[in-house]
Order: C-alpha cells, then sequence, then structure tokens
C-alpha cells in the first residue's frame, strides 16, 4: 500500500493546504468540499505534512488537485442504450482522476510536485467489470476510496524526491 511506502522525514513539514477537485479542469465546489476533510486527515497521517492554517510569509505551501476527466466517449448514450435494451446490452464506463500534488517550499526552493492517475469503473446492465477491479457499495464509497489510494500514491512517490526539503 501507498501509505506505507511513504519516506517520512524526521520532523514533518509544516505546509498549509490547499485542496481543490476539479471536472474536466473546472472547480468543482461540492466535491471538494465532499473530500476536503479527508484529505487534510490524510496528509496529515502521512507524516510527511503537519497541516498549518493559512500560507503566510514562511509559511509553506502544500497544494493538492484531483481533476475528473472523461475517459469513456459517450458514455451518456452508453447507458441510454442500455436502458433501451433493459439492461441486455450492458455498458461499462471508465471516469478517470488526475491527482497533482505540489510543495512550495517556505524558503523559496523550486516546488516539488508529483502526479498520479486512477479510474473508477462502472457497470451498467449485462457487463462485466474489469477483472483487477474491487467492487464498491456505493458511489461515495468509491469516489472516497479512488481520493486515499490516489493521494497516498502522489505522496509517497513526492516523498522519494530527494528535492523534497
Amino acid at each position: 500500500m501507498a501509505d506505507a511506502e511513504i519516506k517520512r522525514p524526521a520532523i514533518a513539514l509544516p505546509a498549509a493546504l490547499v485542496f481543490d477537485f476539479q471536472t474536466n479542469g473546472a472547480p468543482n465546489a461540492a466535491a471538494t468540499r465532499f473530500l476536503k476533510d479527508q484529505v487534510a486527515a490524510q496528509v496529515e497521517k502521512s507524516g510527511l505534512f503537519q497541516v498549518v492554517p493559512t500560507a503566510g510569509g514562511n509559511t509553506a505551501l502544500l497544494n493538492i488537485t484531483i481533476n475528473n476527466v472523461p475517459i469513456t466517449k459517450d458514455a451518456a448514450q452508453q447507458g441510454f442504450v442500455t436502458g433501451l435494451t433493459f439492461g441486455l446490452a450492458g455498458s461499462a464506463v471508465t471516469d478517470g482522476y488526475i491527482c497533482t500534488v505540489s510543495y512550495v517550499p517556505a524558503d523559496g526552493s523550486p516546488t516539488v510536485s508529483s502526479t498520479a492517475r486512477h479510474a473508477i469503473h462502472t457497470t451498467m446492465g449485462n457487463a462485466t467489470a474489469p477483472a483487477n477491479g474491487v467492487k464498491s457499495a456505493s458511489t461515495e464509497e468509491a469516489v472516497r476510496t479512488m481520493a486515499r489510494q490516489i493521494i497516498a500514491n502522489a505522496l509517497r512517490d513526492l516523498s522519494t524526491n530527494p528535492q523534497l526539503k
């Protein structure tokens, strides 16, 4: 698991956290509110950063963005066809996610960044899920699991960057 692979410093780096969830690059305020507390708790638990209240002159900045990007073309049309056939013609839709974590040191050192990718697969009707997929009980559970995993991977990759200080 990526959480266990995070290279933790002796003392967590203090940083103000800015989290933003986007849909096709545009801010998604509802999704940001939905995940904000989970993301802050995960960053703290990672041991890599200590979240401080505000960015100031001597405060580092940790930016985390998750962008929901389309992977499946014509997803709405596929769902419509599945409905017309009462599920006999199944369809599978994939939502892609790109997480970018950027750390801007307070001392003016260069920004350190990492990126991770993830996906949520949704099947409708008579369609099979990907072989390595994990079934979620709800959409909320799927989104929270995706967010936790994608951020863990991005933090893990960031933690191994020798420029992180």
